[in-house]
């Protein structure tokens, strides 16, 4: 069994930066396709980065050049560094794990909420 915990939300001002983390707790962490998602209030939840294990990665469209997600297949964690933030950030950010072998299993963590304000 699978679970995610993130970390590393909070309160962050525009053009501001911050960094998420998830753990991944459970066995073969180099076997699972990583990302992150995120849902802003009223809205339905999002791809923003994904990440396979070779370290391939692929952004949403409106946080690219900004948001970098990388992995530590050792520590088993998954990163999201958020720079330039807009208040058009601010959502709950989830981490999701898929294995490889079946990419229609996922898992997801309980979330960190963003708040990108003055």
């Amino acid at each position: 069994q699978v679970q995610l915990a993130e970390s590393g939300g909070g309160l962050a001002q525009p053009g501001g930066s911050l960094r998420l983390s998830c753990v991944f707790y459970g066995s073969d962490f180099s076997a699972y396709v990583m990302a992150w998602h995120r849902q802003a209030p009223g809205k339905e939840r999002e791809q923003v980065a994904i990440i396979t294990s070779g370290g391939s990665t692929n952004y949403a469209d409106s946080v690219k050049g900004r948001f970098t997600i990388s992995r530590d297949n050792l520590g088993n964690m998954v990163y999201l560094q958020m720079n330039s933030l807009k208040p058009e950030d601010t959502a709950v950010y989830y981490c999701k794990a898929s294995p490889i072998r079946d990419l229609a299993v996922y898992y997801w963590g309980e979330g960190t909420l963003v708040t990108v304000s003055s």
